[in-house]
């Protein structure tokens, strides 16, 4: 009897990503060991794209030019399925891309800032496209047709998107994002000179066994509920379920490395966030401003947020924090009664002012501020009530 065609053993999978690694490491100075094995899970992750719910972007950030993210987007080229190289490319021509039919491209958007960063107006149809295509489910609609023969056509926006810019992002794509924020090298940082005509081969046999170990994977990832670290909950872990169970498949010392990653980014990118300016003004007045009191009038709480250094009371939209505006983001909270944060009367000796209890903002600071500081700051002085 005839022994049957053997089969091409499975990948190495652990083996596999300790090379993809290593080939970053190479040409890319990341800012943490975290990045590193984010970014290599991230590579693995757009060859099975289809078997997960959703797919986080990664995004490069950096403060300065120079900071090696052009070069960390190259190095992802060379690894990712169909990769498209979008530099201020309209969210038309992105969404078509998507939908062709042809395989789902890798989106490598350089320059986001150009996009995005302060003189570059919204841009919310590609921020809807961005937003959408994170999960596998979005699509996009536009109309199609000539005249009064359109027709309403809805677009797949479902892809793996890598970006690079200067600054930051919008909120919506901040949340769905891997957050690797670049730094200029240092001079005892050395990195290997990229060459295209050697290392792009280099990266595209990488490439190719990635995407030969995909196929043997795709049974073990498909409809996997990887377990989250403690307190990754909600869109962190949206962002990280997918990079989580790339771990878990091949194995080795990447499950235990992959957690150990996502704690420290999603941790780096709370710091970062410093959320809706209603909810730092939240966070300023519990931490800051109403700090051992339970009420205060409007005046005094307006001296000490526009007193406050690194915050932007002083100089928001050009002019100080007043009363109108104050009153305004606060009634966009509830009090635990479900009413409205709303100024009451304040008995102080001799008169009777507006102002803000306690009582009525801590549902809000229960509901929307990051955890206080573990050392609560003393009480301001000369804040003693009378009735």
């Amino acid at each position: 009897m005839t022994d049957p065609t053997p089969t091409t053993p499975p990948t190495d999978g652990a083996a596999l990503l300790d090379e993809v690694e290593a080939f970053h490491r190479r040409f890319n100075v990341f800012p943490s060991e975290a990045a590193f094995v984010a970014v290599a899970l991230w590579d693995a992750h757009a060859h099975l794209l289809d078997c997960f719910d959703s797919t986080p972007r990664i995004a490069f950030l950096s403060p300065e030019p120079g900071s090696g993210k052009t070069r960390a987007l190259e190095i992802v080229e060379t690894l990712v399925p169909q990769p498209m190289t979008a530099v201020n490319a309209s969210a038309a021509a992105l969404f078509r891309s998507v939908s062709a039919g042809s395989g789902k491209p890798t989106i490598l958007f350089d320059e986001i800032d150009t996009v995005f960063g302060p003189k570059a107006g919204d841009n919310e149809e590609l921020r809807g496209f961005l937003n959408a295509g994170h999960r596998r489910t979005g699509v996009t609609y536009r109309c199609i047709g000539d005249g009064g023969q359109q027709t309403v056509q809805a677009f797949p926006s479902y892809c793996a998107v890598a970006v690079a810019g200067l600054g930051s992002l919008p909120d919506t794509i901040m949340s769905r994002a891997v957050i690797v924020r670049m730094r200029r090298r240092a001079r005892n940082e050395t990195v290997e000179p990229f060459r295209a005509r050697i290392h792009e081969a280099e990266g595209h046999k990488l490439r190719d066994r990635l995407a030969q170990w995909a196929e043997h994977a795709r049974g073990f990832v498909m409809g996997a509920w990887p377990d989250m670290p403690d307190g990754v909950s909600d869109r962190p872990a949206d962002v990280w379920e997918p990079l989580l169970a790339i771990a878990d498949a091949v194995g080795g010392h990447w499950p235990e490395r992959a957690r150990a990653a996502c704690v420290t980014l999603v941790t780096a990118s709370r710091a970062n966030d410093k959320g809706s300016v209603g909810v730092r003004l939240l966070t300023d007045l519990r931490d800051h401003v109403m700090v051992g009191i339970d009420r205060l009038p409007t005046v005094a709480i307006l001296d000490r947020l526009n007193a406050l250094d690194d915050a932007p009371w002083a100089d928001l939209h050009g002019k100080p924090l007043d009363n109108r505006r104050l009153s305004k983001m606060l009634a966009e909270y509830m009090t635990a009664d479900n009413e409205p944060i709303a100024s009451r009367n304040i008995k102080t000796a001799g008169s009777v002012l507006k102002g803000y209890y306690t009582a009525d903002l801590w549902d809000a600071w229960a509901r929307y501020c990051p955890p206080p500081p573990e050392s609560p700051l003393p009480a301001l002085p000369g804040t003693e009530n009378t009735i």
